[in-house]
């Protein structure tokens, strides 16, 4: 005969961006996106799977989107700020571009 009170609940309450969302157990992080997406009407998910956004955890370290979640992890979207190689293999920050250099003697 088994305890209905210690039974093990249906879904999971994990955080994106600190909004609470409920997910199956065996979800993964990115599966915790798309249920925020969903509930708040963004498409963050997308973004992740493009490479233009990135998982993180609480304290900021790299999640990866297959990471399997755990009851009150907390997850945030930030933007990718790596340097990325352009069409030609230069490479350029894909966030912060180098202003435009300016002659000497205009500041004169």
């Amino acid at each position: 005969m088994s305890d209905s009170n210690t039974a093990e609940p249906a879904t999971l309450r994990v955080y994106v961006n600190e909004r609470g969302v409920s997910v199956a157990h065996g979800s993964t992080a990115l599966d915790a996106v798309r249920a925020f997406d969903q509930a708040f009407e963004r498409s963050e998910s997308e973004a992740i799977v493009a490479g233009t956004r990135r998982l993180t955890d609480s304290r900021g370290l790299p999640v990866g989107s297959d990471t399997a979640v755990h009851g009150g992890a907390i997850y945030r979207i930030v933007a990718v700020r790596d340097v990325l190689p352009d069409s030609e293999g230069s490479s350029h920050s894909a966030t912060n571009p180098s202003p435009p250099q300016s002659p000497a003697s205009e500041f004169l």
